[in-house]
């Protein structure tokens, strides 16, 4: 049965209408049970709207959709005509994007130049980048023998699924489809089930690009159900995951457990931004600020232990100190406003429990570590101390964790800065700046952070799988 959509009234006066249901075979549709869950706007803690829920039974159907539509139709489309549908798709997010950034300034919480410029905005760079691949994708010719025509081909996987974080639903959504309709697989998204509507609203917009149905599914609803039946369903044949450790451990386990699929993860980091006496200090300051409060610190390479060398730090921290808490805190859709609130009730708890350990262990508070306002889920931008003296030390340091998604170095001498860049065990490093990302440039982690690259040509290795072919020309 087709769902019903809902016009929400946004913050602005604006009136968007957007779909609540599953969407599967191109139609928005209720769920088997008919069972659905709130959406809060994490600003005021009050219900936005409600979506339908997935359940195992309406992962089967649209992986049944996936499959039919990956063997009978998309894999039979050449790469010239999938570049332009993901071209379109660019075109018509580019066409809704102050819709689109408005949406997930209300769902979200992120202020509306991030949604606008970051969310949104490199979120259709992303999906331009690799249509671009998408007639590129190639084998080569291998020689063997005189007698022997060998070659190799890079095949679509099949059935992907993608299940996606709440921190930047739109671009986080783009990271796994685009390369994933690029190299001619079909694809299962299941968006946070805190932030759901902006991929419900690029889901309308890929049948409105032209994507044959059943080619792009989305389906709503919570990791231990809807997400769990993904990761455990037997004609899944890839499943791309960007979240938390525990939940990555799990996914793994379901896929040892079921058909073996193919699994990458990006699980977030606990990234160092080492700040050096010989640095460009006011530099360092706005690009550490960037790096630990953008997006109000969630961000999984926020770079949330600053290390300062200790000729430089007394300096560093009074002139950083004054830049934090000049931040304007509160509602998304006004202009100024730098930092929004936490996405979620839970998330605001486990923040407020972490500064307090961090006060029960000595750590020195220097500013913030308490609640902002009486609503929402706002807390003020906090800052613990520390500090180093040496190199070796410094590097010790960054290495106690067992993430390594990112890491920084701020320092104008760029032997330094190309040792410690080589040394750091982290699958992305930053040198005087911090938080840039790049859809020609690969991003993943090292250790517990992850398996795999999102973005750039390294992407296509995670939808793709190489075929051997082998002509014996002996008559």
């Amino acid at each position: 049965m087709e769902s019903k959509h809902e016009l929400i009234t946004l913050p602005n006066g604006k009136t968007i209408k957007v779909e609540t249901g599953l969407f599967i075979k191109n139609t928005f549709v209720e769920s088997v049970d008919k069972k659905r869950f709130e959406t809060i706007n994490p600003s005021t803690g009050k219900v936005i709207t409600n979506v339908a829920e997935a359940s195992s039974k309406d992962v089967d159907l649209a992986v049944e959709a996936a499959t039919e539509a990956f063997y009978n139709v998309w894999r039979f489309v050449d790469g010239k005509e999938r570049g332009r549908l993901l071209n379109k798709l660019a075109d018509l997010i580019e066409r809704d994007l102050e819709e689109l950034a408005a949406l997930e300034s209300f769902d979200n919480g992120q202020t509306l130049s991030t949604a606008k410029f970051i969310d949104v905005g490199l979120g259709i760079d992303c999906y331009r980048y690799f249509a671009g691949w998408a007639d590129k994708i190639h084998g080569k010719v291998i020689n063997t023998e005189t007698s022997k025509f060998a070659y190799t081909r890079h095949e679509p996987i099949g059935v992907c699924a993608a299940i996606i974080p709440w921190n930047f639903p739109i671009l986080m959504q783009s990271w796994k489809m685009a390369p994933a309709l690029a190299c001619g697989n079909t694809i299962i998204l299941k968006p946070s089930e805190l932030t759901p509507l902006g991929a419900l609203k690029i889901a309308a917009l890929c049948k409105e690009a032209g994507f044959p149905e059943g080619v792009v599914n989305v389906l709503n609803g919570p990791g231990p159900i809807t997400g769990a039946a993904i990761a455990m369903h037997m004609k899944i044949d890839k499943l791309s995951f960007t979240g938390s450790n525990a939940t990555g451990r799990s996914l793994l386990k379901a896929a040892s457990e079921s058909n073996l699929k193919q699994v990458s993860l990006e699980l977030g980091g606990k990234s160092p931004n080492i700040i050096f006496a010989d640095s460009n200090l006011d530099q360092a300051i706005n690009w550490a600020h960037m790096g630990i409060f953008f997006n109000h610190g969630q961000c999984c390479s926020a770079g949330s232990r600053v290390y300062v060398q200790d000729s430089v730090y007394d300096e560093f921290l009074t002139k950083f100190k004054a830049f934090t808490e000049s931040n304007k805190i509160g509602d998304p859709f006004e202009e100024d406003t730098y930092q929004g609130p936490q996405i979620s009730q839970t998330q605001f708890d486990r923040i407020m429990r972490y500064i307090e350990c961090g006060k029960e262990e000595g750590a020195t508070l220097v500013t913030g570590g308490e609640r902002h306002g009486d609503q929402g889920y706002f807390i003020k931008p906090t800052i613990f101390t520390d500090v180093f003296s040496t190199v070796e030390e410094v590097i010790e340091k960054a290495h106690l964790t067992k993430f390594g998604l990112a890491a920084a170095v701020f320092t104008n001498d760029l032997t330094k800065a190309i040792k410690l860049s080589n040394e750091l065990r982290a699958g992305t490093v930053w040198v005087n700046c911090y938080n840039l990302v790049n859809s020609r440039l690969p991003f993943g982690g090292y250790k517990e952070s992850g398996t795999g690259r999102d973005l750039s040509k390294y992407a296509l290795d995670q939808y793709t799988q190489v075929k051997t072919v082998q002509i014996n020309l002996e008559s």
